[in-house]
């Protein structure tokens, strides 16, 4: 089942995809069988509309179909949607085809072992960096593959009190040829806490200085390991590996073959399965309880699988994205990013903490000491403010919401001494208390001094009442409709997806209805022109 899960994954890649385009125009699917399993998350406006498109174009083309379309829902638990498809999906194939199915599942290594004794693991770690091919040859253009190991100029600590920590942090781009403009997003490449890469070492009865190389058995497959080999296992957990996330459901299913207590075997089974019963389960002791793979093995005791298994199974460590918080037009030689570090303390009593935020956290420059590097690439957005300065914009940012917004109001006020005409600037901004979290306060109360940008403030705890941004948005329906209506301005919307970025959308659904006079139906299509202009834009995420 996991192999032809990550065909799926493959299959919905980009190349894919413009296969699948050419192949929706021909007429050269008669022969095609239709089964199709769409990835998505309910929390974007465009839920699974390629393979929705995709089954429904090659029903019209004439494709047969052997079983229902399948929807994954990524901001639930994609794995289970999966699984549960696959279940009834296999039964119907074999049906169609008249195969004879056994209805036993076998589980199947990618990859086989081999392991290095004689090769120095002090030799292959120190070099991990060198791996991203930006350690020993620096050269542009930088991008995912090839990143530029910045020096970290500035880590400062904006939040003024609380329990909470809010980094600014400045990263040098002198001599890399990187440009970037306001809205674009930084990528950063963390590496993992060395203090769970230890835990799961020993979980696993691991020598982590091992050296290893993970080789797949599909000889004909143009990826020969899953990460750079021959390296060492604390190297792969540190560098290469997700050990932070949450494991999906055929992980699960794969660990309780190594448990030697049935108990914790059969556990482990009913709760990656799709009865009623395991998806439950999964969904209050894995998700609820945010357990990654040290917490379950510590609460099962007697599943102690071989750390080379662990690293085919566990997915890549990937890049972390910023929305970049600052203006290359007053910055050209910096970049700048606002981070809150991630920490909680999960139902179980664990503290959790965010991989790359806490990497950050560590690095901090010091006077007469190299800077810090941290591997980073630029990544091109299309959130952008309007070509035309004196064209109005509302900017909504609750939070490190507001971290574009501070690269567009550093751009406004290029163009404002420079001396040309400056559309209003009006930017939503909401925190807990002014006295603790209002970050860039100076910056932005300067910025309204000069008549840069209006503030428009929400602090949900400096009164008996909560007021939050939406609040503000619902009061401020008139000076709304003035600028999206009469004066075709721009809007903005950055943060939190799932509540935030709905709630704002709905209250100007309901602004432009009733300002606009306009029906449900208008309204909506009004919107979706604004983002067809791209005069309604949203950087957000779930």
């Amino acid at each position: 089942m996991r192999l032809y899960y990550n065909f799926v994954r493959q299959f919905y890649s980009s190349a894919n995809l413009v296969w699948i385009n050419n192949l929706v125009y021909s007429n050269h699917v008669a022969k095609f069988r239709l089964k199709v399993f769409g990835l998505g998350n309910k929390t974007y406006e465009h839920y699974n509309k390629v393979g929705i498109y995709v089954d429904k174009r090659l029903e019209e083309l004439g494709a047969s179909r052997v079983f229902e379309l399948g929807l994954g829902d990524d901001d639930a638990n994609i794995e289970d949607d999966f699984i549960t498809w696959k279940d009834k999906f296999w039964p119907a194939v074999c049906e169609f085809y008249g195969i004879e199915s056994t209805g036993e599942e076998v589980m199947m290594r990618q990859y086989r072992l081999l392991e290095q004794p004689d090769v120095a693991p002090d030799r292959i770690y120190s070099g991990e960096v060198a791996r991203l091919h930006s350690l020993v040859n620096q050269r542009p253009p930088f991008d995912a593959k090839n990143p530029y190991l910045a020096p970290m100029k500035v880590n400062r600590e904006l939040h003024k009190a609380g329990d909470r920590s809010c980094m600014h942090v400045e990263f040098d781009l002198e001599g890399s040829k990187m440009r970037y403009e306001a809205g674009d997003h930084l990528a950063v490449y963390p590496v993992n806490d060395t203090d769970l890469v230890e835990r799961l070492g020993k979980l696993c009865n691991a020598d982590l200085n091992t050296v290893f190389s993970l080789i797949n058995l599909d000889t004909d497959s143009s990826k020969k390991h899953p990460f750079p080999c021959p390296t060492t296992y604390r190297a792969a957990l540190t560098h290469y590996l997700e050990i932070t996330a949450l494991p999906r459901t055929h992980i699960i299913k794969e660990l309780a073959e190594y448990c030697s207590d049935e108990k914790d075997k059969e556990f482990l089974k009913m709760m990656s399965s799709t009865t009623p019963e395991g998806k439950a389960k999964y969904h209050s002791w894995v998700q609820d309880a945010c357990r990654n793979i040290v917490h379950i093995l510590e609460d099962t005791p007697s599943c102690r699988p071989p750390i080379d298994h662990i690293c085919e199974l566990l997915p890549r460590l990937q890049p972390r994205y910023y929305s970049i918080s600052s203006s290359s037009k007053l910055h050209p030689t910096t970049v700048h990013i606002t981070a809150v570090l991630v920490q909680y303390e999960t139902p179980t009593g664990r503290l959790n903490k965010g991989v790359a935020t806490t990497f950050l956290s560590l690095k901090h420059p010091e006077t007469d000491q190299p800077s810090p590097r941290v591997p980073i690439f630029i990544r091109k957005s299309q959130f952008r403010l309007p070509t035309k300065p004196e064209t109005p914009v509302i900017m909504i940012g609750p939070g490190t919401g507001l971290a574009p917004f501070r690269g567009f109001i550093q751009e406004r006020d290029v163009c404002r001494k420079e001396g040309k005409t400056v559309g209003d600037t009006i930017l939503y901004f909401g925190c807990r208390k002014r006295s603790e979290d209002y970050i860039y306060e100076e910056e932005l109360e300067d910025y309204a001094k000069n008549g840069t940008v209006k503030l428009r403030l929400a602090f949900s705890r400096d009164q008996p009442h909560k007021v939050y941004v939406t609040h503000l948005l619902e009061q401020d329906a008139d000076l709304l409709w003035d600028v999206i209506g009469v004066n075709k301005g721009h809007v903005y919307i950055c943060g939190d997806a799932k509540n935030m970025a709905t709630d704002v959308r709905n209250i100007l659904l309901n602004i432009i209805k009733t300002k606009g006079n306009m029906s449900e139906n208008e309204a909506q299509q009004y919107i979706k022109k604004m983002e067809t202009q791209k005069r309604y834009s949203a950087d957000v995420w779930s």
